[in-house]
């Protein structure tokens, strides 16, 4: 999802490198679950993600629908995002201590707040979201302990080629006048990168359908 604001409206003034140190330590959250509540429909949902969470609670993706998760339309494309229940808005991961149960799969965008990615060129760089998280005071981590995923690289290529090929689905989507078309775009993303079971090496997977998805959609 696209912020419709300006990035010098959001961020410190810096760019940043897996490498680089931020201050964005909170104590690991203790006694705070802010970021977890009033999120609306924001925290979208990667395949990866999708990946995540379907192993490590042994649940498909149709049961994860409805109980943790949604469809909404976002940019034009059906995609999953996090449910959050209550007139409070609180993400159902959340347990009864105000603690995320699902720390080690947690989504990617969980992993990336209170930074955010700022894509040009092709390419994308980290930045500090400025006055996104209270908790105080804070602390300096390195950016890699902070996003704590393996293979980060891989991670990294994965993340910037589903953005830009989300990014050619919204244009092809944005011109088409067929709706039927434009329904049975979204259906087969859905099925080839969320409904599918996962197997394997899931990097070489998501590079295997993501060629096939180019070629049947038409994205270059």
């Amino acid at each position: 999802m696209k912020r419709q604001v300006s990035i010098e409206e959001i961020w410190d003034g810096r760019f940043y490198g897996p490498g680089d140190m931020v201050k964005i330590g909170c104590g690991e959250c203790s006694g705070c679950s802010d970021c977890c509540r009033g999120m609306g429909k924001t925290i979208i949902l990667d395949p990866l993600d999708i990946y995540r969470l379907t192993e490590g609670l042994h649940m498909d993706f149709q049961q994860l629908i409805g109980s943790h998760l949604e469809l909404n339309v976002v940019d034009g494309v059906i995609l999953p995002n996090l449910l959050e229940a209550g007139a409070e808005e609180v993400c159902t991961f959340l347990n009864k201590e105000g603690r995320c149960s699902i720390h080690s799969i947690r989504p990617g965008v969980c992993r990336l707040f209170p930074m955010g990615r700022y894509y040009e060129g092709g390419s994308f760089r980290y930045f500090l979201q400025v006055g996104e998280c209270q908790k105080e005071p804070k602390t300096k981590v390195k950016l890699k302990k902070w996003l704590d995923t393996p293979e980060l690289s891989r991670y990294e290529k994965f993340v910037n080629d589903w953005h830009y090929f989300l990014e050619a689905v919204e244009h092809i989507l944005g011109d088409l006048s067929n709706e039927a078309t434009a329904k049975k775009i979204n259906l087969y993303i859905l099925q080839n990168f969320f409904l599918q079971p996962w197997s394997g090496d899931f990097y070489e997977e998501f590079d295997r359908r993501l060629t096939e998805a180019r070629r049947m959609i038409g994205v270059a």
